[in-house]
């Protein structure tokens, strides 16, 4: 069956013939699953709809995807296995049929500054070995061209004993591309010495203002007291010798006050104890001053490219491995379709297809030298899907979480198209997700619900695309929603001008956007959309602005602790039970010894994902258990962490658990479509979508009278669209100027005035296409975002 059959909503499901096509799922309690039971078909593209909490993920990645990962860890040898941390059997009766599950989700790529586009798939590699081959002058294997290999040659003896045996002798050499001054990161760090010290005073008077380095703690006497330099005369006094031990002095030992202690440089001690550390892993006030401290300047040896000058004068027909990757990708592609060498006409070949994946997946607009930490989630999630296009594998279980987010309509059916693809190369695609042109491509569609959290978990329908329509579950009933253009539109009460920009792929626009209203700023992946709105209107006071970007915290973070929640809680138990309010914080004195309050043991892998495991001591409560004694309204602090917020909203509205601070927040986070969330989940689990509206329950009574938000649809199901629409007028009619970029059509046919960026991506973008009215941007059907609103509206 071709794929143009598949694609057709009203096909049948395929047959299934036997078991052994079959991924059989029998009695799943994960989460808030109630004794799912589901028969996935294998080979087939399926599709598992609901509302946000409904148990979709619960099923598909804590209870398929999860089985799968154990289940393989397993095949490895028991010396190995000593090194990995065991997995939980997920809560289920059966799972048969599994196949090795692969998961492409929108965790957002590691900030490591080594990591970028081009290395996180096999496009940097495929280059490196071109420019081994082709490149003149010749300089070295393919490490020569690599920023991640330190340039510098070494040669030498290894010598390896073997019991009685004669001693082995192995000479080795290494070169690489890596610019020696700022060691392959583009970009050197500068200590911005006015945060370390105030150099009007003298050590004795209390100079150093580094936290941690408080006067009379032993931070501080090992500098007061070294002897280096007189505590008692002002840092700016110093002589050059004495600024330079003080500063950069190399380590030295020396007593303190009878204690063995080594003396360092300031700068190279704050390097060591405080920049090397992961931000996500530092206390607050420490990042706070990381922050405020270090600067980040573009490396004036390589000038950002990150590679060695050897690696940069080795050019082919004159471009530099510099040059290929700082290209727009859909421009590199071009460049190599130009090279004719037969030499290396199969890696040609294969570099292309992968270059080419990027353009099919809408991602034509990157460059391989793009920082993977600066990608959003749905930019992250199709970069993971490029390598795997490519893949030799066949009949593994491809596991997508909402693939289509950040993708405008006119995207969507590229993405619906890579889909089928890894179908029809013999793969099962099981896929997360909410748009209805995904939903329509399915061979079978499973949706839970009927509610979220506590009201979901059960499996509402199981079938056909048409039976879906027919079930008359809240999906079916939403899936043909189509929302009307607005019959009048709201009188702007102003403008904000902005003027010759030109951030990114900006082509130095003018626009005058229209304040009092709601502006929706839309156009394809990449055209400029973020650009204009994040990077031209300034920010400051008056000006809320709402984006995706993680949340500052770490895996202790929940929605209780961001959105402050947890302080009039920790209050009300404290109270009720006249003890302490500290005892209530698991990140302070009544945490479990054990995991510190964590509720589960993380270990780090290094170059693989890392892996949690629950607490076995206190069972993942994350409190000790003389705390847990303590109870409020009948539950104890665990147990209402593990509320979801609209159950927590009723429990703290009246009754002898009444806290007017903690129903205030709630509400508002039930407003914007979390009361599914429980209070106590980790941050770092929630998707872009839910951070984001997270952000606006907590921010969105702070005064300003502009809102800005980037996409506040992803994560939402159809049902919940309106109640996002609706909570957008209450902000306009409440006397702010919203300006939202989105690609949903039913936001941009519910906006007062529209902004359309394009016609492309990239340097295709960056141009107004359109201005004006949804009705508008209909009647001209001028531009891809107008064609697919009118098919939206009927128009």
């Amino acid at each position: 069956m071709s794929s143009a059959k598949r694609t057709d909503p009203g096909s049948p499901a395929p047959h299934r013939a036997d078991s052994h096509d079959l991924i059989r799922v029998h009695g799943a309690r994960e989460n808030n699953l109630k004794n799912v039971s589901v028969e996935i078909p294998k080979r087939r593209l399926t599709v598992f709809t609901g509302v946000s909490g409904s148990g979709k993920s619960s099923l598909v990645f804590d209870t398929i995807a999860a089985e799968s990962q154990r289940l393989i860890n397993e095949t490895y040898s028991a010396f190995v296995q000593g090194f990995m941390p065991a997995l939980d059997r997920p809560e289920v009766d059966v799972l048969e049929g599994l196949t090795t599950a692969i998961i492409v989700d929108q965790q957002r790529m590691g900030a490591d500054p080594r990591s970028t586009v081009g290395t996180a798939t096999d496009a940097n590699a495929m280059l490196r070995i071109l420019f081994s081959r082709l490149g003149k002058p010749h300089i070295g294997p393919p490490g020569a061209y690599a920023f991640n290999v330190p340039s510098v040659q070494a040669s030498g003896a290894i010598t390896v004993e073997r019991g009685a045996k004669k001693a082995v002798k192995a000479t080795f050499s290494r070169t690489g591309g890596m610019c020696p001054r700022c060691e392959g990161r583009g970009t050197v760090t500068d200590l911005d010495l006015a945060q370390l010290y105030d150099d009007s005073k003298s050590l004795a008077e209390g100079a150093l203002t580094v936290p941690g380095y408080k006067a009379g703690g032993w931070n501080y006497r090992l500098y007061s007291e070294s002897g280096f330099y007189d505590p008692d005369k002002p840092i700016r006094e110093y002589t050059k010798r004495e600024l330079h031990d003080f500063l950069h002095r190399e380590p030295t030992r020396m007593k303190i006050a009878g204690i063995n202690m080594t003396y360092e440089g300031l700068i190279p001690r704050i390097r060591k104890s405080m920049l090397a550390k992961d931000p996500e892993a530092m206390q607050p006030h420490i990042r706070e001053f990381v922050e405020r401290a270090v600067t980040f300047t573009t490396c004036p040896e390589c000038e950002g490219t990150r590679l060695s000058e050897g690696a940069r004068r080795s050019k082919i027909k004159g471009i530099s491995i510099a040059d290929a990757c700082a290209m727009q990708i859909s421009d590199l592609a071009d460049w190599v379709r130009g090279l004719d060498e037969p030499s290396v006409a199969p890696l040609l070949a294969k570099l292309r297809h992968t270059l080419d994946s990027f353009t099919e997946i809408g991602l034509g607009y990157l460059s391989l030298d793009r920082p993977s930490g600066t990608l959003s989630g749905g930019e992250a999630q199709r970069v993971k899907m490029v390598g795997h296009l490519g893949s030799s594998l066949t009949d593994v279980t491809y596991v997508f979480d909402e693939p289509t987010t950040g993708l405008h309509p006119h995207d969507i059916q590229r993405m619906n198209d890579l889909l089928l693809r890894l179908r029809d190369k013999g793969n099962t695609v099981l896929v997360v997700e909410h748009k209805p042109q995904t939903i329509a491509i399915a061979d079978h569609v499973i949706d839970l619900g009927p509610g979220a959290g506590t009201a979901g978990g059960t499996v509402c329908f199981e079938g056909t695309v048409d039976g879906l329509r027919a079930a008359g579950t809240l999906t079916g009933r939403h899936l043909d929603d189509r929302a009307a253009l607005k019959k009048t539109v709201r009188e702007p009460s102003g403008s904000l001008e902005i003027r010759g920009a030109s951030a990114h792929n900006l082509r130095r626009l003018d626009v005058d956007i229209p304040l009092g209203v709601l502006v929706v700023v839309t156009g394809v992946a990449g055209s400029g959309k973020s650009s204009l709105v994040h990077g031209s209107i300034p920010a400051g006071e008056g000006v809320v602005s709402i984006d995706q970007s993680p949340i500052r915290g770490s895996r202790r973070s929940n929605p209780a602790t961001y959105t402050g929640l947890l302080d009039p809680v920790r209050k009300a138990f404290a109270k009720a039970n006249g003890v302490k309010p500290a005892l209530f914080s698991a990140n302070s004195e009544g945490a479990c010894p054990t995991c510190n309050g964590a509720g589960v043991i993380y270990t780090d892998l290094a170059m693989m994902a890392g892996v949690t495991t629950t607490c076995e001591d206190c069972q993942g409560k994350r409190f000790q258990a003389s705390v847990l004694e303590y109870r409020l309204g009948g539950r104890d602090i665990s147990e209402v962490l593990a509320m979801p917020v609209s159950e927590a909203a009723e429990f703290f509205g009246g009754g002898e658990a009444a806290t007017p601070a903690a129903h205030r927040i709630l509400r508002r986070m039930s407003e914007v479509g979390l009361g599914y969330l429980t209070l106590g989940q980790p941050l770092t689990t929630l998707s872009g979508g839910e951070r984001q509206r997270l952000k606006l329950a907590t921010r969105m009574a702070e005064k300003g009278g502009i809102h800005i938000l980037d996409e506040p649809t992803t994560g939402l199901h159809l049902a919940d669209i309106e109640q996002l629409l609706g909570l957008l007028d209450r902000l306009v009619d409440s006397g702010k100027s919203v300006i939202v970029v989105e690609h949903h059509p039913a936001v941009m046919a519910h906006a007062d005035w529209i902004i359309d960026l394009g016609p492309g991506a990239g340097h295709d973008g960056g141009r107004i296409v359109f201005e004006g009215t949804p009705a508008g941007l209909v009647a001209a059907r001028s531009t891809l975002t107008g064609e697919h609103l009118a098919a939206y509206v009927g128009a």
